[in-house]
């Protein structure tokens, strides 16, 4: 069974929190000393209590020591820091590795089309048939895709155009005389020149067309 890790806080009690300060001190600079005698490590530690009490311990001179981590981070500082001529240089590698990945996708869109295939083993050239085929069955069904809205937007239209023919025709009262074999009977030009000649002295308003077919029923 694993245990959890006990959370770590203050001591509240001021005297078991010097008691420990005390213990921790004395075994930090314990382990300070052996670290530096048994692997030959530069150790430097400087401890402040709570009251500001100063406790240190340095394998060497302290001031050696921190001299030494001043140059460090100064010298860490400095290499984070980009200079133009490092830019420089990684932008020209960028650009070198952009210009390959550009001549490999002009290399594969030739062999997509059909060139260079030369080159080519059987492998590569069996991968690339199946690219393909994978576009093709693709297109195709985007193909279908399109047809089937054309198809829905044409049946709507022929819907709608039925629909305004059927509301016309409700619309137009009139519906011409069927002939013996079921045409429409045409007005002949001949019916049209007797009504012409037909005098009338009555006043009609209207179309051209209404008086004619009116003057037709009546004769």
């Amino acid at each position: 069974m694993v245990r959890g890790k006990t959370q770590m806080k203050r001591i509240e009690n001021a005297t078991s929190r010097q008691v420990t300060f005390s213990k921790r001190r004395n075994g930090l600079l314990k382990k300070a000393f052996e670290l530096s005698v048994l692997c030959d490590a530069e150790v430097a530690l400087i401890i402040f209590s709570p009251r500001g009490k100063f406790y240190e311990f340095a394998s060497s001179r302290m001031q050696e020591s921190i001299a030494r981590y001043r140059m460090h981070t100064e010298d860490a500082q400095a290499k984070n820091v980009p200079s133009e001529q490092n830019i420089e240089v990684q932008l020209k590698h960028e650009t070198a590795a952009m210009m390959k990945k550009i001549e490999l996708l002009e290399a594969s869109k030739r062999k997509v089309l059909g060139e260079n295939l030369g080159t080519c083993n059987i492998e590569e050239l069996q991968q690339l048939e199946r690219q393909l085929e994978h576009s093709v069955s693709n297109i195709r069904t985007k193909k279908m895709q399109v047809y089937k809205r054309q198809m829905d937007h044409l049946k709507e239209k022929g819907n709608a155009l039925a629909a305004e023919n059927a509301s016309l025709t409700e619309k137009c009262k009139f519906e011409p005389e069927r002939g013996a074999d079921g045409d429409r009977a045409n007005i002949q030009f001949a019916d049209i020149s007797e009504v012409y000649d037909h005098v009338e002295t009555d006043l009609f308003i209207g179309l051209p067309e209404a008086r004619i077919r009116c003057l037709l029923f009546e004769n």
